[in-house]
């Protein structure tokens, strides 16, 4: 989805210096809590983070989505978990303001702008929408000029704080979305916690038994959801996971050249060792190739080129497989220390794991990439 805008080059900026000064120090806290602070979040919104590709007149600062990219890998590199509730933030942004009414736009786009109100995006159920996300149990029945929602959402990132949910659900004329505020009666937020990585993005269980939406809800054409605002979303999540995937690389290397630089082991550091020297030469090179890679996707959207769909999905298969490896080589490299709490590498290890299934999975993306391969040389 083209988001024809100006870029803002500070943002980038100031959202590295948010992660180094503000972010990454407390990381490993937030990760223990399981949670983000509401201060936190609050300075969030004060730095003009949550949407900040949304246009000024709603509110945000005309941020290209290349720009964005960027900011998600400076946050991604300070924390996973508040990476995640951007991500799922700008789903929900995105689509309100590709696909909303005028209304829905001038009800929703200043609040989800500014982070007065924030969003989730509810697909994933407990026994449909998996891989398969075209697959929901949740039904929307049309009613006299109203919907009535039942279903059951899991593993909704930021559902424990959402004051919006962008939800999916089957009806008689195909899949639609609803904008559904979290206060609507009938709606039961339950949080899932002990979660393996990303554990401070506050992941919820959204139940909608009996929920009654105005004819108003209905996001975007009716019975067409999957193949517009399902798509849409899930590719502007893909992109944001890659990039976090690259934040995550960029501070496992710093974490491995700060480490060895300072630890000794038979008579001298670490970092002169050719063993230790090879794994930090490949996370240089995974780091280096996985940006180009968010970049290439990135200036595809701008531009508005359908080629940034498959572009986007290899961004996200190397650089959360690429995260993953440099994430497990860290560990290795911290030894001892880096099972224990007191350095970044345990949780950037166990955050990785979860790029590689997040927003489509590693085996996913293999069937989906080589798909593209064969299509292109049977033409």
């Amino acid at each position: 989805m083209p988001v024809k805008t100006v870029a803002e080059p500070a943002l980038p900026v100031t959202a590295g210096r948010f992660a180094d000064e503000e972010i990454a120090p407390r990381a490993n806290e937030f990760d223990r809590a399981e949670e983000i602070p509401a201060e936190v979040l609050r300075r969030v919104g004060e730095l003009g983070l949550w949407a900040p590709f949304l246009p000024a007149e709603a509110g945000g600062a005309g941020l290209d989505l290349l720009g964005l990219g960027q900011v998600h890998a400076e946050i991604g590199r300070g924390c996973s978990s508040l990476r995640s509730l951007l991500t799922v933030h700008t789903m929900v942004s995105a689509s309100v303001h590709r696909w909303g009414s005028d209304d829905q736009q001038a009800r929703w786009l200043p609040a989800l702008a500014t982070g007065a109100v924030r969003g989730a995006f509810c697909l994933t159920e407990p026994d449909h929408s998996g891989s398969d996300a075209t697959a929901a149990g949740t039904r929307a029945v049309a009613g006299d000029g109203h919907w009535i929602l039942n279903g059951r959402k899991t593993w909704i990132t930021g559902g424990r704080i959402a004051g919006l949910f962008l939800v999916f659900a089957s009806s008689g004329t195909g899949m639609n979305a609803f904008l559904v505020p979290a206060d609507r009666p009938g709606v039961r937020v339950t949080p899932v916690r002990h979660m393996l990585g990303t554990t401070a993005s506050m992941l919820a269980t959204v139940e909608f038994d009996e929920v009654r939406l105005g004819t108003e809800a209905l996001l975007g054409p009716p019975g067409w959801a999957a193949g517009t605002v399902m798509t849409g979303a899930l590719d502007l999540g893909r992109y944001s996971v890659a990039c976090g995937s690259v934040g995550i690389l960029r501070a496992a290397l710093a974490a491995c050249a700060d480490y060895t630089s300072k630890r000794s082991a038979g008579g001298g550091l670490l970092r002169d060792l050719p063993a230790i020297r090879a794994k930090i030469s490949d996370m240089v090179t995974a780091r280096d190739a996985a940006w180009l890679l968010c970049e290439k996707a990135g200036r595809l959207k701008d531009a508005g080129d359908p080629a940034t769909i498959m572009a986007t999905w290899v961004a996200k298969y190397f650089a959360s497989t690429a995260a993953a490896r440099a994430a497990s080589d860290a560990v290795q490299i911290h030894g001892a220390n880096g099972c224990g709490p007191d350095y970044p590498v345990a949780r950037l290890y166990r955050d990785a794991k979860v790029m590689e299934i997040i927003e489509g999975s590693t085996q996913i993306q293999e069937l989906t990439i080589a798909g593209e391969a064969y299509r292109e040389v049977t033409q």
